[in-house]
Parts: structure tokens; sequence; C-alpha cells
């Protein structure tokens, strides 16, 4: 658990293919392999990025027949590294898919899967309407990975905005957490350096947050800016707003020191909840 690591964070601008996609990805997965990274993350949607339903219906594939799995497996065992793919619409029938996360060890093995449980349907002020859950089908369970310097966390983008389940997976043992992300501009400038910053800090873990940047199709634009996290909340990298690859040295030690000052995973407490809820739950999509 005491051995440091090095952890890239990839930031890309996905397009509404998924060859291109790979391709894009793995070239950059390979220059953070030559820069020495041992774990390598990639955003959210890697495999591609397509605004029209029927069309992201028409192009995920189940994941036995997805061809970016077995290209991301072959890569892992080819450069020796530990690879976190953000996620990859995976095909699960007709009507729907699974936003589906995939962790590889440096042998190709998929280690982990993990579905995006939280559905991003909202409607921005801009004018900006999403409803992901018309699509996607919200995964049912939180899911903790070993690495070789500690145990992983995995979440997906507006997961970030559900803080107890970051508690659940640092009270499950996890030391770093994951959020691969297509965060949207508007709510990426208000929110996603103050929100990860809040999730390392309640935890005391750190954070690896590889983001989709730019513009892509349709005129959807994301807002980049990768992050990790200290688990005492400083920002040891940040990825702006281009395509690239950002760096970090992590240190495992830090989770026991931040986690020593302040033992707040050690106090939590049983209380009643309250009589009524505070906000009505939103209608499932087509109820």
């Amino acid at each position: 658990m005491s051995r440091t690591f090095k952890v890239a964070c990839i930031q890309l601008n996905a397009g509404r293919e998924l060859a291109p996609n790979i391709a894009a990805a793995s070239a950059l997965i390979r220059q953070a392999k030559t820069a020495g990274a041992d774990f390598i993350l990639t955003p959210e949607n890697t495999g591609l990025i397509e605004p029209k339903r029927p069309l992201v219906l028409e192009k995920a594939k189940p994941e036995a027949e997805h061809p970016a799995v077995p290209a991301f497996q072959g890569l892992a065992a080819e450069l020796g590294v530990w690879l976190l793919i953000g996620s990859l619409a995976i095909k699960l029938d007709a009507n729907s898919c699974a936003n589906r996360s995939f962790l590889f060890d440096p042998k190709g093995r998929i280690v982990a899967r993990y579905d995006k449980i939280h559905m991003f349907d909202v409607d921005l002020a801009n004018g900006e309407t999403y409803r992901e859950s018309t699509t996607f089908r919200p995964g049912e369970r939180a899911v903790i990975a070993d690495l070789p310097w500690g145990k992983l966390g995995l979440s997906v983008c507006y997961d970030l905005r559900f803080a107890y389940l970051y508690r659940a997976l640092a009270q499950a043992g996890a030391s770093f957490l994951t959020v691969p992300a297509a965060f949207t501009r508007p709510t990426g400038q208000a929110h996603w350096h103050v929100l990860l910053r809040a999730r390392a800090i309640e935890t005391g873990c750190y954070v690896f947050a590889p983001a989709q940047c730019g513009e892509h199709a349709e005129g959807r634009k994301t807002f980049g800016h990768s992050l990790i996290v200290a688990p005492w909340g400083e920002v040891l990298a940040d990825g702006g707003e281009e395509v690239g690859i950002v760096y970090a040295d992590i240190d495992p030690a830090k989770v026991t020191e931040a986690r020593g000052m302040v033992p707040a995973l050690r106090h939590d407490r049983p209380f009643a909840a309250p009589d009524l809820p505070i906000l009505p739950a939103r209608k499932a999509a087509g109820a």
C-alpha cells in the first residue's frame, strides 16, 4: 500500500464514430505509458458521443461484440498497464444501453465493470436538455476493485453529485475514486472543481477524473479540466480545455495521513430520517 505510482488522466474530444475514437484514445494511452504512467484513465463516453438516441442504440454494441473491449484489452496487455476506460455504451436490449466503465489489469483481463447508477436527466437554464434515462439503464451496484496500491472505487460523471455513493466506497475500503466524465460546460464551470475537491476531502481519497472537452456533434460542449485531486483536497493536475494528458505521482500514505488528521469516516452516527421528503422524486422516463 505504501508504494507510490504515476497516474495519467486522458482528456478526449470524442466524435460520433467508434473507430476514430478508439484510435485517438489508444494513441494517448501509448503516450501516457511512454511518460511512465502506471495507471491510465480515459473519460466517460470514450467510444462515442452521439447526441441522437436512435443512433446511440444503433451504434452501441453488446459487450461480447463491442470492438473497443478487445482493443483496450490488447492495449493494456501490450503496454503492461492498469487501464480504466471511463465508459462505453454497451447494448443491453433493443431499447437500452449501460453506460459501463471497464478496469483492465496489465494482462488485459477485465477485473471490474461498473454501470453508471445516476442518470443525467436535467434541464439547464441555457436551454440544454438531457434525458439519459431514455437510452441508458441505471446500474444498481457500487463497485470496488483491487489495485496494487490499494482499493479503487468506481463512478461515472453525474454520480459525482451523490455524496453518499463515495462515502459508501470509502467505508468499503477505497483509497482512490474514479470519476470519468463528460460534464456540460455550464455545469462544469459552476460545479466541477468544487464537487471533485469535496469528494476527496469528505472521504480522504485521491480522486482521478478524466474528462471530455471541446465541442462535439450537434453543438454539444463539454468542460474538460481533467483533474487529479489529493486526499486533503489539493488539485495536483488540471487538464485545461484541450485534448491531452495530465499526470501526478500518487503516494497512498497521503490517504492515511489525511484520514488521521480528520477521521470523519469513523464518526458516522445513525439518525432518524425526516418525516417527509424535502423534494418529490422525478417520475421515471415513460412513466
